[in-house]
């Protein structure tokens, strides 16, 4: 695979670098890059061919390229989410280098690996074990590597220096890894798809103490409601924004016979009130309960997050309401929908506040 970047000169038929898969110019070619553009090229075989075509009118930065050669086929993978990093590799693999598990560590060298008869794993919560987040081009990666010790017994070795880099890039819809082995004239990589893990619940008051627990969650009319939704394991370096919430009497419909609570990050509702969106890795707001006429009691609700770099001043979490039609989010940006319910409305015999002090309503949890 290879990722090319170029700023040439704003003439597409001056300036371009052509990518070929295969050894000549002969070959399928698999794209063009003009000026200001980024894409990965992928071989089908162990040769690429880059072909830089320019005049002599204007002059541009150029071109830069990175090559990455993919490990054997099932040598290895990488899995991720917001919570856990697993990476498994095969034994065979390792002993063809020279390795054994037992010599592997990560970042933090206390995290050591789980040995198989025939796999080498490696499974630990994505903030641990030496694991770092950083920003490439607007997205979040979070990164740690694989090492090994070298034998020193013996006076000749002919084992080559490990080192696999294990990268999570964190991207609309999807999370992607990439590991990678840096040794002696070797630059190889793997790819796996994971997803965020959160989680929508109610609370007991807007301090968001106790977490309700009663399914279904019994309340009066005009009870104040109080929501949180949050990714499942705390991320400092990424913010939420509460970007739509409807409410619907079904949890499979929510576009016939649904009340919009806030649409496109702006309140809809009158007792909608936000407390924190877009400015902490959680996003809270409360609103009065309320009952469907014509129709049963409960009451479900499906909210759209958008999760951004907490670094990202100009995201679409900071920027707030939005009147106009919803834009297509960036590539830092990711958009995911969550259901949480039923609300039920109780007996109309027993008037007054429920009582659920330190009860806590429905969670759902959903990948994200």
């Amino acid at each position: 695979m290879i990722r090319c970047a170029s700023r040439l000169e704003n003439c597409c038929s001056c300036d371009y670098v052509a990518v070929y898969d295969g050894p000549s110019v002969n070959s399928q070619p698999l794209g063009k890059l003009c000026n200001n553009t980024l894409n990965f090229f992928q071989s089908s075989s162990t040769y690429l061919t880059v072909l830089f075509r320019t005049d002599g009118s204007v002059t541009g930065r150029g071109f830069n390229a990175e090559f990455k050669s993919s490990l054997p086929p099932g040598a290895g993978r990488v899995e991720c989410s917001s919570d856990n990093m697993n990476i498994v590799i095969e034994k065979s693999y390792l002993d063809s280098l020279g390795y054994d598990g037992h010599s592997l560590y990560l970042n933090d060298q206390y995290c050591r690996p789980q040995i198989s008869a025939f796999q080498v794993i490696f499974s630990f919560p994505m903030n641990t074990c030496g694991t770092e987040q950083k920003f490439e081009s607007g997205r979040i990666v979070y990164t740690n590597a694989v090492r090994a010790f070298e034998s020193d017994y013996g006076l000749i070795t002919r084992q080559s220096s490990l080192k696999l880099n294990v990268d999570c890039h964190m991207e609309p819809d999807t999370t992607v890894q990439n590991l990678y082995i840096a040794r002696a004239g070797v630059n190889d990589s793997i790819t796996g798809m994971g997803r965020f893990n959160g989680t929508m619940a109610f609370y007991t008051s807007r301090s968001f103490t106790y977490m309700v627990t009663q399914v279904p969650y019994m309340v009066t009319l005009n009870q104040a409601m109080y929501v949180q939704v949050n990714l499942r394991r705390d991320d400092k370096g990424l913010v939420l924004f509460l970007d739509t919430c409807v409410a619907s009497p079904s949890p499979h419909d929510f576009q016939n016979n649904a009340y919009d609570l806030v649409r496109n990050g702006c309140g809809v509702d009158s007792t909608y009130q936000a407390y924190d969106s877009g400015t902490k890795s959680y996003a809270r707001f409360t609103f009065r309960a309320f009952q469907f006429l014509r129709t049963h009691e409960s009451v479900y609700l499906q909210c759209k997050v958008v999760v951004c770099p907490a670094s990202a001043s100009n995201s679409r979490c900071r920027r707030g309401c939005s009147r106009r039609r919803a834009r297509a989010l960036r590539a830092s940006e990711d958009s995911h929908t969550l259901v949480l319910g039923p609300l039920t409305l109780q007996d109309l015999g027993s008037q007054g506040e429920a009582s659920v002090k330190e009860e806590v309503a429905p969670e759902k949890t959903i990948d994200i």
